[in-house]
C-alpha cells in the first residue's frame, strides 16, 4: 500500500508541474492581452487623428475646385477606394502623401493587433481548458491518495511519528554543519564554477515544516516543490522560472559527486526538486500531506535521480 501512494506522489509531481506550466503560460497570455489591448487603443486613436486630418485636406482640395477629387468622391463607397483613388491619381502634395501613409499604417497595425488578441483569445481558452483538466486530474488523485491512507491509518501514524523524530535529527545535523567553519578544500577544480548560493541552505531551512501546497509558491500559502526553490532563491535575489523543467535549464550542470550547498537537485522525470545542504541531504516540498522537510538522496530519492544545477 506504501508503495502504491509513493508512485501516485511521483505521478501527482509531474500533474502539478504541468499545472503549474498552464498557469505560467496563461498569465503571459493574459499579460500580453493588456499591452495588446493597450496599443490597440492608442493605434486607434492615431487612426482617428490621422482621418480627420485626412478628411479636413480633402475638404479643402474639394473647395478649390480639383475635378479628379470630385470624381473620387463621387465613385468611391469607402474610406480605402477613397485612398486608393487618390494615390492612383497621383496628384497630391509631399504632405498628403504622408497623411495617406499614416492612415494606412494605422488602419494595418489596428488589423494585426486585432487578429494577435483574437488567436490570444483561442490559445487563452485551450490554456483554461488544459488547467482545469489538470486540476480535476490532481483533485480526483488526491481523493484516491486519501482512501488509501485512511485503509492504513494506523501504519502511517507510526510512520510519522518515527519521520517526526528522523527530522528532528537531520535539522539538527543541519544546522551544525551550517554553524561549522568550511574546510579548506584540498581537491582539484571541478568543471563548475564553486556555488555562490550556498547561503540559500540557511534560508531553506526556516520554511522547515511549512505545509506543502500543489500551486504554492509563498509561506502563507504553501509551497510545491519548484515553489519553494523559486521562493527561497527570491530571498537573495535570484528570479527563477515557475515549473521544475525550466528551472532545470538554469545555470550549469554538476554531477552528484560534485554538488555543493545550494545547488538544485531533480528527481522523478524532473517531477520533483530542492535544494542540497550537503551531507548527501536536500531540503525540499515532496508532497500532499506533508511538509517542508529534509531528506537523503541516497535510498527513496536516488532511484528517481536526473541531476543538478548550480545558479550563477
Amino acid at each position: 500500500m506504501l508503495a502504491q501512494i509513493q508512485a501516485l506522489d511521483a505521478d501527482l509531481e509531474l500533474v502539478v508541474d504541468s499545472y503549474n506550466a498552464a498557469q505560467v503560460e496563461l498569465d503571459k497570455i493574459v499579460a500580453a492581452q493588456r499591452v495588446n489591448e493597450r496599443r490597440l487603443k492608442i493605434a486607434r486613436g492615431n487612426l482617428a487623428a490621422a482621418q480627420g486630418t485626412l478628411e479636413s485636406r480633402l475638404v479643402e482640395l474639394y473647395k478649390n475646385g480639383s475635378p479628379d477629387l470630385v470624381e473620387i468622391l463621387l465613385g468611391s463607397s469607402s474610406l480605402d477606394e477613397i485612398l486608393d483613388g487618390i494615390e492612383t491619381a497621383n496628384r497630391v502634395s509631399d504632405q498628403d502623401t504622408q497623411i495617406l501613409r499614416e492612415v494606412r499604417r494605422f488602419q494595418k497595425e489596428i488589423k494585426q493587433r486585432e487578429a494577435e488578441l483574437e488567436r490570444a483569445r483561442s490559445r487563452q481558452e485551450q490554456v483554461v481548458a488544459e488547467r482545469a483538466a489538470r486540476r480535476d486530474e490532481i483533485e480526483s488523485s488526491l481523493a484516491e491518495r486519501q482512501r488509501l491512507l485512511d485503509s492504513i491509518k494506523d501504519q502511517i501514524a507510526k510512520i510519522q511519528a518515527e519521520e517526526r523524530a528522523r527530522q528532528r535529527r537531520l535539522e539538527a545535523q543541519a544546522r551544525a554543519r551550517l554553524a561549522a567553519p568550511a574546510p579548506a578544500s584540498s581537491e582539484a577544480p571541478t568543471g563548475a564554477p564553486p556555488s555562490q548560493y550556498g547561503g540559500v541552505v540557511g534560508i531553506a531551512m526556516q520554511y522547515l515544516g511549512t505545509p506543502y501546497r500543489w500551486g504554492g509558491s509563498s509561506p502563507s500559502t504553501g509551497f510545491d516543490c519548484s515553489g519553494f526553490v523559486m521562493y527561497v532563491f527570491s530571498r537573495v535575489g535570484v528570479s527563477l522560472p515557475r515549473v521544475v523543467s525550466a528551472q532545470y535549464t538554469v545555470g550549469v550542470p554538476v554531477s552528484r559527486s560534485e554538488l555543493q550547498p545550494g545547488d538544485i537537485v531533480f528527481f522523478n522525470g524532473l517531477g520533483h526538486n530542492g535544494i542540497y545542504i550537503g551531507g548527501n541531504q536536500f531540503i525540499h516540498s515532496p508532497h500532499t500531506g506533508d511538509v517542508v522537510k529534509i531528506s537523503s538522496i541516497t535510498g527513496y530519492y536516488s532511484s528517481g535521480w536526473v541531476g543538478a544545477r548550480r545558479v550563477l
